[in-house]
């Protein structure tokens, strides 16, 4: 064995002495040689496994995927239980039946295993052909055929005795089993939630269907659909009772809609997840919205060199309002909170009032709105200000009352953020003015107007160059990248941005300051047409503008920037 393993490491590029190490650490710490020379890093999954396998005569796989035809047979020879505890994937067959020489054919990552040899030994109705793959693959392939936390629904349905004789499942109005903690909806429920967690999702939708429960996990803004186990439509009752319990809302209540909160503990992090739960025609439907404590700097935000100096300007100010426009989802309140965690010092007070309170800052007060009992944006700024603060944030500029006093703090000596639904950084001057604000307490308490969308950033590892023509430039909005440089998205991606091609998102921005010429035009009630050229003249770049820079720069698309700022388009 450690003939065939120098060999394999020798040809994948390993050092001796790293290979030396590993063994010794495998040795000592009581686990599998491969285990321990991958997890050491001194090696790359892949090549090594690939070399294995030539030295050891099996097949290598690199994308392990069973044929579609088999499926129901394979998962009934190698449950989803034994498939995650032993990590081992079933591929298909090899010969043919009426000859009696048919083979299971069976991938695992580490083929010098022997307690997983004997197992599959002792349940497998057929003589098993190995193949090796490399272990990242082989876990994405068993979640992909089984589903996610099928091991744990295959126990709970053993345990809870749900399978009739037929093989048809009944359904239960709550089958939590509290006393079998291995086998429990609560662990499935867990398991659902770790997942999301570990593909990074900022939302899980659970969403009845007439045949299915389909759980969706929203991944840099975009919606994946997650496989399931089978039958799970049998315990959608069990699965949704279960995540109310966790967010103190009423389980007997399913005709209104409910909102709640869990607060989890996943490695060491404090995660806030918001549940909201909906009626449906099949069923309630729940959405988990996951906030984790992020550390907010002005680094994650992606800002450009001119940019940030525009903002560190903004925050150094003593007094005036600065407003983040764009739709929901667009990343304003990650943007605020940023400047809130700038500005947070003990020489300061810092209050805000939001809807909800989405992350809670440490040394800030944080006031939730409370409609039912009349403690809406407008009444609590109107007490916050009576209460010596020193900077406001107030989660939405709504009506006219709010930015009234919003405004007349402003004037007072405070430092203002808020946020406004409009499309564009200049929009807000509008919206403001049509709110019934008039034109001259905008242009003097209005410090900035920001505009921002996210898009998804190209993953690193598997970008790669692209070349458009000028009929797909025009069509895109940006014939002036013609002859330029431009990356996209992989087909197919890599295993580091889990096959989309894209890992993770930045902001785009455009900044409106309300200089003093700005200002004089705003007052003067000057056309929009007028208000632009001025912000033109004092070197404005819209959002669609912004993000030509950083397509050029490859840190994203042309096709994302024209998905985002499509109403940008002149």
């Amino acid at each position: 064995m450690t003939t065939l393993l120098q060999s394999s490491a020798q040809a994948a590029g390993v050092d001796p002495a790293d290979m030396h190490t590993a063994l010794e650490h495998a040795a000592t710490g009581g686990m599998s040689p491969v285990q321990a020379l991958i997890e050491s890093g001194a090696v790359d999954e892949r090549q090594f496994t690939r070399h294995l396998a030539e030295n050891l005569l099996w097949e290598w796989v690199e994308t392990p995927q069973p044929d579609p035809a088999d499926t129901a047979e394979l998962k009934r020879l190698i449950p989803a239980r034994f498939a995650v505890r032993h990590q081992v994937f079933p591929l298909g067959f090899a010969g043919q039946a009426q000859q009696n020489n048919r083979k299971l054919l069976l991938a695992c990552h580490d083929p010098f295993d022997l307690t997983t040899k004997q197992a599959v030994a002792r349940v497998s109705l057929l003589p098993v052909k190995w193949c090796l793959t490399p272990r990242s693959e082989l876990l994405g392939a068993i979640q992909q055929l089984y589903g996610v936390g099928a091991e744990t629904f295959d126990a709970l349905i053993e345990a809870r005795g749900d399978a009739s004789a037929d093989g048809h499942l009944r359904d239960e109005a709550n089958v939590i089993d509290d006393e079998d903690e291995d086998a429990s909806v609560v662990k499935f429920v867990n398991q659902i939630i770790r997942e999301a967690l570990a593909q990074k999702a900022t939302d899980i939708h659970v969403e009845p269907q007439p045949d299915s429960l389909r759980i969706r996990y929203r991944i840099d803004g975009f919606l994946h659909e997650i496989p399931v186990p089978e039958n799970i439509k049998s315990l959608q009752a069990s699965v949704i009772a279960r995540i109310k319990v966790m967010s103190k809302l009423d389980i007997a209540e399913k005709r209104l809609p409910q909102d709640g909160r869990i607060n989890l503990m996943a490695e060491g992090q404090s995660i806030d997840v918001r549940v909201a739960c909906i009626p449906s025609v099949e069923g309630e439907s729940i959405s988990l919205r996951l906030l984790g404590q992020e550390r907010f700097t002005l680094d994650r935000l992606g800002l450009s060199p001119e940019h940030r100096e525009i903002i560190e300007g903004l925050l150094a100010k003593p007094n005036g309002i600065v407003l983040v426009t764009g739709p929901t989802g667009s990343g304003k309140s990650t943007t605020l909170y940023t400047f809130l965690s700038q500005l947070n010092s003990v020489h300061r007070r810092i209050v805000t009032i939001e809807d909800p309170v989405e992350n809670k800052l440490p040394g800030i007060v944080q006031i939730p709105v409370k409609s039912e009992i009349g403690l809406t944006f407008a009444s609590g700024l109107r007490s916050i200000l009576r209460g010596d603060p020193n900077v406001v944030m107030v989660g939405e500029i709504r009506d006219l009352e709010t930015a009234e006093i919003a405004v007349r703090a402003s004037l007072t000596g405070h430092l203002v953020f808020s946020t406004l639904h409009t499309n564009d950084a200049l929009g807000g001057i509008t919206r403001l003015i049509e709110m019934g604000v008039k034109p001259f307490l905008v242009s003097s308490s209005v410090r900035a107007f920001i505009a921002q969308r996210l898009v998804r950033c190209l993953c690193s590892a598997c970008k790669s160059p692209s070349r458009y023509t000028r009929e797909e430039l025009v069509k895109l909005g940006f014939p002036e990248a013609k002859s330029k440089t431009l990356y996209h998205a992989t087909p197919g991606g890599c295993q580091q941005c889990r096959g989309t091609g894209y890992a993770g998102r930045i902001a785009l921005y455009e900044f409106a300051i309300m200089s003093n010429a700005m200002q004089a035009l705003v007052s003067k009630r000057a056309s929009e047409a007028e208000i632009m050229a001025q912000a033109r003249k004092e070197g404005f770049t819209n959002i669609r503008e912004y993000g030509l820079k950083k397509a050029l720069e490859g840190i994203t698309t042309l096709e994302e920037v024209a998905r985002v700022t499509t109403d940008e388009l002149s």
